[in-house]
């Protein structure tokens, strides 16, 4: 890790770095580009800088911006559902943000510069005069955008969140029934337009696209509890991933997994799952805890 000049401003690299992941969806993304953001603050006059914080702001937000059009590309020829990295809340603290994995999932859909103008005012609480700096734009437009996002997301956010501990029981409950062909059990936790979406890469087997509705979900289970029998899957541990109650399983005798479940009036509305390796090298290093 690269020291900054005053040592008081490593003090911001966690609230830099769940910047640049929540407009990147990447742990090791994120990482390097703050990494270049204190590199580059090393070569500038710290006179010169009257808000150190914004000025770091500014140049993590730049090169989120710089990183989404050259990955533009990899994102459209992806394999299967793309999930963003999964991390994990601290296990005795509030949430950091109210972004959980579903928003995230509708932040990917926005535009760089709508991603960039809502989580700098409406999650970090900068004003619009700085978001404009941020991104260069004039702070009508960064209104703008701000709103044309909140459109977007308005219905991605929770409405009827769960404790977590309620989660974390139904999360015990449907680990239970899917893992011992329980369908009985496990249609009774979910909602009847449930989705599922598993994110594997194209590097490990994962369903290529979301089963839609009860039944699709229900009848790939009962599939997936007969491949049990013989390769058991391991549960690790029970935990907050991305806002969302889920847990840790290893599969098919090595292939790790995190599952996450949406919830809303107690029943289960969407189910992720996390099986890409590329994306799982931080589950037990977890940078953003």
């Amino acid at each position: 890790m690269i020291a900054s000049p005053d040592p008081s401003l490593q003090a911001f690299r966690p609230r830099l770095t769940r910047l640049a992941y929540r407009m990147l969806g990447s742990v090791a993304d994120a990482e390097d580009v703050v990494q270049d953001a204190y590199s580059r603050w090393l070569t500038v006059d710290p006179g010169s800088v009257r808000e150190p914080a914004a000025f770091l702001h500014v140049i993590v937000t730049r090169l989120c911006l710089n990183h989404l059009k050259a990955a533009r590309h990899r994102r459209e020829t992806y394999i299967g559902p793309w999930l963003p990295e999964p991390i994990f809340d601290p296990e005795d603290a509030d949430p950091v943000d109210d972004i959980t994995l579903p928003l995230m999932i509708a932040l990917e859909r926005l535009s760089p510069l709508q991603r960039a103008a809502f989580l700098l005012h409406d999650v970090f609480g900068m004003d619009f005069p700085e978001v404009a700096q941020a991104i260069d734009r004039t702070p009508a437009a960064c209104r703008q955008l701000a709103s044309r996002a909140r459109t977007h997301l308005r219905q991605e956010r929770p409405r009827f969140p769960v404790s977590k501990e309620y989660g974390l029981k139904v999360a015990a409950a449907f680990f239970a029934a899917s893992r011992s062909g329980d369908m009985s059990a496990l249609r009774a936790l979910l909602a009847e337009d449930v989705i599922a979406c598993a994110d594997g890469g194209g590097k490990v087997p994962a369903t290529p696209k979301p089963l839609i509705g009860i039944d699709a979900v229900l009848e790939r289970h009962a599939n997936m509890a007969r491949d049990f029998i013989n390769s058991p899957s391991h549960i690790l541990r029970y935990t907050v991933i991305d806002g969302l109650p889920g847990f840790i399983t290893v599969e098919a005798g090595s292939i790790l997994q995190t599952t996450a479940l949406n919830m809303q009036k107690g029943l289960i509305i969407a189910i992720y799952v996390m099986r890409n390796p590329d994306k799982m090298r931080w589950i037990t290093n977890d940078p953003l805890q």
